[in-house]
């Protein structure tokens, strides 16, 4: 009975999230741009004027060898299964092609900020052809090749007439890499002060055990079960960015697999979002948000001539600005940590190449402005509304 129990106890987190989603979603931040399905239509009634871009660099070569040297390290020369070898196969395959690429921006990765340009232009041909647009990067390179695929499909739209300027580089840090140069947070991110709550889901939640005697005949001396589990998801998780799809990650049964996304969902929640424990990580994404709110206000006012305003950042930019902005899906707040997965998902915040779209609209008719929110070319509805009048939306965000 005690046995029983204790198994049905184990399953209570993974009960929790009310259903298995599929391996595509499982990749979770590192899943590839999910491109809509059509464009979007305004009413008549109103005009497009200006847009205010924030986007995440498109899919990318996994970032560092780390996790794979240490998968390797482990399973070369151990005991493995057939299922082990597949694994290894699986990363070992993943090293040879990303060897000399690590970080930088793919060919699939250009070809979604390809994608999201030309989309832009064919919605929005008044704002681009004959306007001017204004572009800035992080200093990173696979943010750096973003714009410049982003922008040189909206150059080929303009055909010569208007204006881009391009630039990146440390002095836009403020704005795409707070994350790196706020001091407070900075520390606060040393010190993890959530490490105990997402210690206890992993503990409750980890499928590793399991996991290590379907990879090994015989577990190597001194391995870490949690911390494999961990190294093999982000191996074979990054690989759909990479080109590669999904055969990686079916590697994992369902079960596995949705664990450990619930796992790596949980740490980047309590770490880039407002939560319970802390709203600092969401509020370092102030400098950023007042330059949204103060460029739609320049532009109001005549002061701020681009059409289009884009900056290119990271998921750790995009993070907590959607978090501070309390966009739905985005924003939420909960004591009961289990339940994070069900209302705030990586693969529905920060998939590669995500993006949030601030559209400034015109009525001739009232002469008033409305601005609508689009996170990954999808319109987000605010209460009830998805044509917000700025004043009202302008006080929303600044309270």
């Amino acid at each position: 009975m005690r046995k029983i129990f204790l198994l049905l106890l184990a399953a209570l987190p993974l009960l929790a999230s009310a259903e298995l989603r599929p391996a595509n979603e499982c990749q979770g931040s590192r899943m590839p741009y999910p491109e809509p399905d059509s464009l979007i239509s305004a009413p008549d009634s109103l005009i497009a004027v200006m847009i205010n871009h924030v986007g995440r660099h498109g899919a990318r070569y996994a970032t560092s060898p780390k996790h794979f040297a240490d998968v390797v390290d482990v399973m070369t020369g151990a005991q493995l299964t057939p299922l082990g070898r597949k694994v290894l196969d699986s990363v070992n395959n993943a090293v040879t092609l990303t060897d000399g690429h690590w970080g930088d921006l793919d060919s699939l990765g250009q070809a979604e900020q390809q994608g999201i340009a030309r989309r832009l232009c064919m919605t929005y041909p008044q704002l681009v052809i004959g306007q001017d647009v204004r572009a800035i990067s992080s200093y990173v390179g696979r943010c750096i090749a973003s714009m410049d695929a982003f922008t040189q499909t909206v150059k080929r739209f303009q055909s010569g007439l208007g204006s881009l300027q391009t630039a990146s580089g440390e002095q836009f840090n403020d704005l795409v890499r707070f994350f790196q140069v706020d001091s407070a947070y900075v520390q606060w991110a040393k010190e993890k002060p959530y490490s105990p709550e997402l210690k206890d889901f992993t503990d409750r939640t980890t499928p590793a055990e399991v996991l290590c005697d379907r990879i090994f005949k015989k577990r190597p001396e001194g391995l870490d079960p949690v911390k494999f589990a961990a190294d093999v998801y982000y191996c074979l998780s990054t690989q759909g960015a990479m080109g590669l799809g999904t055969t990686a990650m079916e590697l994992m049964t369902p079960e596995e697999m949705n664990r450990l996304w619930e796992i790596d969902n949980l740490r980047q929640y309590f770490s880039r979002t407002a939560t319970t424990v802390s709203a600092l990580p969401a509020e370092i994404a102030a400098p950023l948000l007042n330059d949204l709110i103060q460029t739609t206000d320049d532009f109001i006012a005549g002061r701020l001539k681009p059409t289009v305003n884009l900056r290119f950042g990271h998921a750790e930019t995009l993070m907590p600005l959607l978090s501070l902005m309390r966009l739905p899906g985005c924003y939420y707040l909960t004591h009961y940590f289990d339940t994070v997965s069900s209302h705030w998902q990586t693969w529905n915040v920060v998939p590669m190449a995500s993006n949030l779209q601030m559209i400034l609209f015109y009525s001739p008719k009232s002469g008033n402005y409305y601005v609508r929110i689009d996170l990954n070319e999808r319109p987000i509805s605010i209460d009830g509304m998805t044509y917000i009048p700025w004043p009202r939306l302008r006080a929303f965000l600044m309270s």
